[in-house]
C-alpha cells in the first residue's frame, strides 16, 4: 500500500466544474473526511479540468480509479462515508466514459 488508502482529486478550476461547486464539492468532502478520523489514510486534493467537461463536478477516487460525476457538496459526503469509509461504491454518482475527453461543453 502507498502512503494514503485513497488518494481523491475533487475538480475545482475550468469552466464548468468550478461554477457547478467543485470547491464547495472538495470542502465538504474534506471536513467529512477529517469527522471520520482519515486524516492519515486519505488524502484530497482540488485539481484542475479532467476533460470530461459538463458531467461536473467530477471526483475521481485511487487506487481503484472510481470517477464521479455531478457531485455536489451532500454527494461529496456520502462518497467520503460510503466509499472511502466503508468501500462501497456510490452507484448514483459513478460515471463510466471511454477513455479520454468526454467533453459536453468545449472549454476553451
Amino acid at each position: 500500500m502507498g502512503q494514503y488508502r485513497h488518494h481523491v482529486f475533487v475538480c475545482s478550476f475550468g469552466k464548468t466544474c468550478e461554477k457547478a461547486g467543485g470547491v464547495d464539492v472538495f470542502r465538504a468532502m474534506k471536513q467529512e473526511a477529517r469527522e471520520a478520523g482519515l486524516g492519515d489514510s486519505v488524502r484530497i486534493n482540488k485539481s484542475g479540468c479532467m476533460n470530461q467537461c459538463g458531467h461536473g463536478p467530477m471526483v475521481v477516487v485511487y487506487p481503484q480509479d472510481v470517477w464521479y460525476c455531478g457531485v455536489d457538496a451532500s454527494g461529496g459526503r456520502r462518497i467520503v462515508r460510503e466509499h472511502l469509509v466503508d468501500g462501497e461504491i456510490v452507484e448514483g454518482f459513478r460515471y463510466v466514459a471511454p477513455p479520454g475527453d468526454n467533453k459536453l461543453v468545449d472549454e476553451d
